[in-house]
């Protein structure tokens, strides 16, 4: 699928909801942020950070994560922006090899060390356990990404090992931390302020 052939397919932007936190939005991405999101996730750091974001990352790259994105039964993907409005990452969930789906999620360097990781994760975890009703979520980070670790232990993920992943920018499987939260852990331990959900 191409950039143009996407422009008509304007169901993408309305088959997710936008979810308010208290300094960002999590929305659906659009084809004209494809630009601003090259710019951002063209850092080699996030690439080796994450599975799938290749390195360098091209507008064309980000042209076909929006294509692929929030389609029927597929990947569900946020673009996770200031309230103005300024796009400072992305996250989702998918279905993977675990006996949960999994999230995922980066973030601009310019917008690291701020607490928008976590806030925008547990938006997410909120959305996963109440909208999608999912029993529960798996993730992993690095071994050697410690600040992806504490974000997830934050947001109530419990540890259940390690295991190899393939990561796209490096070519080769790493090492990951594996992480599981159970809709029950949630629950008990949900003390964030509740997302408000746009639409």
């Amino acid at each position: 699928m191409t950039c143009l052939e996407l422009e008509s397919r304007s169901y993408r932007e309305g088959c997710i909801p936008v979810l308010e936190t208290e300094r960002l939005i999590l929305r659906a991405p659009k084809l004209e942020d494809a630009k601003q999101v090259a710019a951002l996730a063209n850092d080699k750091r996030i690439a080796e950070n994450t599975r799938r974001i290749p390195h360098p990352y091209s507008r064309a790259d980000a042209c076909d994560f929006i294509s692929a994105v929030n389609v029927p039964d597929g990947e569900i993907a946020f673009l996770i922006t200031t309230r103005d409005g300024v796009p400072v990452g992305a996250c989702g969930i998918a279905a993977c090899d675990e006996p949960a789906p999994e999230i995922g999620y980066w973030l601009g360097a310019p917008f690291w060390s701020r607490g928008f990781a976590t806030e925008a994760v547990r938006a997410l975890i909120d959305f996963a356990f109440t909208e999608l009703e999912l029993d529960g979520l798996s993730a992993g980070a690095r071994v050697t990404n410690p600040a992806s670790r504490r974000i997830l232990e934050k947001c109530g993920f419990q540890w259940t090992g390690v295991g190899l992943c393939r990561i796209r920018a490096l070519n080769s499987s790493a090492p990951i931390d594996r992480f599981r939260l159970d809709r029950g852990l949630w629950s008990s331990l949900r003390s964030w302020t509740a997302v408000k959900r746009v639409s």
